[in-house]
């Protein structure tokens, strides 16, 4: 299994979505979303977005690059 973490600086729900599509779009499953507040807020001032992909086939090598 593969697994892709993209961070995110602005919090939105539109941007949360683009990126989830964006990253569905690619093959990649959503797994699971953290979120880091600030002490004096509790809003997110980033988030973390995980998501899983099958592990690597014959079509690529250890660096992710694909073989001829």
């Amino acid at each position: 299994m593969m697994y892709k973490v993209v961070e995110i600086s602005t919090v939105t729900d539109e941007e949360i979505e683009r990126t989830v599509n964006e990253w569905a779009s690619k093959g990649y499953a959503f797994a699971s979303i953290h979120f880091v507040t600030s002490q004096a807020s509790r809003r997110p001032v980033m988030a973390f977005l995980f998501f899983t992909a099958p592990g690597e086939g014959a079509s690529q090598g250890a660096a992710g690059r694909s073989e001829a």
